[in-house]
């Protein structure tokens, strides 16, 4: 960068974040920030502490979770997504079961829509909530997308805390239930998450063919009857999703 007056602090994090959205390494986010690579080890640390970055485990740095948390926060007052939003309708109304739709942010998912089920009731889910990918449908569908040796080795920075007593918690089982997602082109959560909620999901990918998100239906176990088709309508408005972020 370049400029007669000297930049401010909130300057330079923001020109460390911009250049992090296409750099990992320290010294390329200082030569595209035009800072010096101290100055943006120290910056990075802030936004590492701030959940706005984490280290990659092999000497560089990735976004963090709250960006996209408070992303999902803009998309709920702005309605930024509302291009996709026809379509969580849809299979709402086809369903019956509560609709999310998520980006994958690191390690994790943040919700970024939401269409409430038919039902008098409400999940605890919410735009700009994070979710666990070995423990959720939608996380389980972005997981089958990738190699073997990626998911071993998420699983070992993020390790696989049960979420409730039927979480998959061992890495062979978790791989073991990849191979079934890809094998039927969608995935399922038995309660893995959250006791008494199952949901199915399929993987959404962008305009690259890269999977960046996900989509899900959700109910109570006691309260719905889950469709014959439920599947298929999942896989369908995944597509759908897909194509309205410019997949083929």
């Amino acid at each position: 960068m370049s400029g007669d007056a000297p930049l401010s602090a909130a300057e330079k994090t923001l020109s460390v974040l911009e250049a992090l959205a296409d750099h990992s390494r320290i010294a390329d986010i200082a030569d595209a920030s035009g800072l010096p690579k101290p100055t943006v080890h120290r910056i990075l640390q802030t936004l590492v502490r701030r959940g706005f970055a984490r280290a990659d485990g092999r000497g560089g740095y990735l976004g963090g979770p709250r960006i996209l948390s408070l992303a999902g926060r803009f998309l709920q007052r702005l309605d930024v997504a509302e291009h996709v939003r026809p379509t969580l309708r849809d299979l709402q109304e086809r369903t019956g079961w509560t609709v999310h739709f998520a980006l994958l942010s690191g390690d994790e998912a943040v919700y970024v829509a939401k269409v409430e089920g038919a039902r008098p009731y409400h999940l605890a889910s919410r735009v700009g909530m994070s979710l666990r990918l070995h423990c959720t449908s939608i996380g389980k569908a972005i997981l089958a997308s990738l190699p073997d040796d990626e998911v071993r080795a998420l699983a070992r920075r993020t390790g696989l805390p049960a979420r409730t007593r039927r979480t998959i918690t061992d890495e062979r089982a978790l791989l073991a239930e990849l191979a079934a997602v890809r094998g039927r082109g969608y995935a399922e959560d038995h309660e893995e998450n959250e006791a008494g909620v199952r949901a199915v999901g399929a993987a959404v990918v962008d305009h690259t063919g890269e999977v960046v998100g996900g989509l899900s239906a959700a109910s109570l176990v006691d309260l719905a009857e889950a469709p014959a088709d439920l599947p298929q309508l999942v896989v369908r408005a995944a597509a759908q999703v897909s194509r309205a972020l410019g997949a083929d």
